[in-house]
């Protein structure tokens, strides 16, 4: 599977700072620090809708994150999964009346779309779990031979209790962990299973639904957790540098990814930084598919939005916070937008030496986006009320904003 095409991202003088970032596994703040090429997995979607705003809040997150790094003159190893199999899509599919494959590969090219548009760096490499069933299916055999997976009526299970760091990504007890599974598309309450938490690896073929060889584990196709597993394994290794994703996926999904990996592997930890963005809401409601409370990406661009703009509008809240999109979110994105381009196309400005590092201290600090935002608004500012003799000021601040924050002016 292809991603969508790269934008440049312009060069700034000096060089940029680690990045501080929020660890959900330990609830502090670490300083990462990776080698010359970071490592970073950020889970992908299902496509069996278009891109909504809370999708694309936490893909610019993730953007944020190799826009630092790169500005520290690393490489980044970046790759992202498409859930092209799942439930949710053949439900849809279903729904529609329409083939499950033509609607996976029509959500997944106008998902590429929305990413290009907006500017978000591509993955290295942009896997779908489809591909990846050749991957996945001697993983759950290597689990069942060590005793960390076991068979229910043809499925297959993976057990929780294989892996002795199992509850420290989320940190939830047992009880919460079983009703955001219930919620989260696990089946706690399924008879026979070891633990009721214990995730399907492997899912027998159940008719009118696709399925594939899994060789000794008969047809059928692989869970959701395994998937981004075999993905992340065999592009990044153990110990990739950050694991990315929104809040939702904090449990199961992320949890439960840990643990297949650690018991495959017997290396600790998958990740060494767990990453999640906050959720985005719609009239007092999380924004969410199931809801059907969406603002699409492609539906404001095709009402004319300038995308850029709605970059802004998500980089005015701080990544990890929950905040609700309105009309006035977009209308100050677009107000902002106009002031920035007006301040740059003037012929000098007010010296921005300093800006730079300040959005890069911004950055740095939790990917503080709307620190930064504020720092250029008072350049802008100050270039309105007076001017400036600095000839290379405004060419400085529209680099710094594309290469630090993904916004074309």
């Amino acid at each position: 599977m292809h991603a969508w095409p790269a934008s440049e991202v312009p060069a700034l003088p000096g060089s940029g700072r680690d990045l501080r970032i929020h660890d959900t596994a330990t609830g502090g703040r670490v300083t990462l620090v990776p080698g010359p090429v970071a490592r970073i997995y950020v889970c992908g979607i299902t496509p069996y809708d278009a891109t909504h705003m809370g999708h694309a809040a936490t893909y610019n997150a993730f953007d944020l994150v190799q826009r630092v790094w790169l500005d520290t003159k690393r490489q980044v190893h970046y790759v992202q999964n498409v859930t092209d199999i799942d439930d949710p899509l053949l439900e849809r599919a279903v729904r529609d009346g329409e083939d499950w494959t033509a609607l996976a590969e029509r959500e997944t090219t106008l998902f590429r779309e929305d990413m290009t548009a907006l500017r978000m760096l591509p993955p290295r490499h942009y896997v779908g779990a489809v591909e990846s069933i050749p991957k996945i299916v001697p993983l759950v055999e290597r689990l069942l031979s060590a005793g960390a997976a076991y068979e229910l009526e043809g499925d297959v299970y993976f057990s929780v209790a294989a892996d002795p760091s199992f509850g420290e990504v989320s940190g939830l007890d047992a009880e919460a962990m079983r009703l955001l599974s219930a919620e989260r598309g696990g089946d706690p309450d399924r008879p026979g299973k070891k633990n009721p938490l214990d995730p399907m690896l492997w899912m027998s073929a159940r008719p009118g639904e696709p399925s594939w060889d899994g060789a000794s584990l008969g047809p059928g196709r692989p869970g959701w957790h395994i998937e981004c597993v075999a993905i992340a394994l065999d592009h990044l290794g153990m110990g990739f540098d950050v694991q990315g994703g929104g809040s939702d996926l904090v449990f199961p999904h992320h949890e439960m990814g840990a643990s297949h990996a650690q018991a495959l592997t017997g290396e600790h930890p998958f990740a060494k930084t767990y990453v999640h963005a906050g959720m985005v809401a719609l009239d007092g409601e999380k924004m969410s598919k199931s809801r059907g409370n969406l603002v699409f990406i492609s539906k404001l661009r095709r009402d004319g939005v300038d995308p850029a703009a709605i970059r802004l509008a998500l980089l005015a809240h701080h990544y990890r916070a929950d905040w609700e999109w309105t009309d006035a979110v977009l209308s100050e994105a677009v107000e902002r937008l106009a002031r920035w381009r007006a301040a740059v196309s003037r012929p000098d400005g007010p010296s921005a030496e300093a800006l730079v590092e300040e959005v890069r201290e911004a950055l740095a600090d939790d990917l503080d986006a709307p620190r930064a935002l504020a720092a250029i608004d008072r350049w802008a500012a100050a270039q309105t009320a007076d001017g400036g003799t600095d000839e290379g000021a405004p060419g400085l601040v529209s680099r710094t904003a594309d290469a630090l924050l993904g916004v074309a002016l």
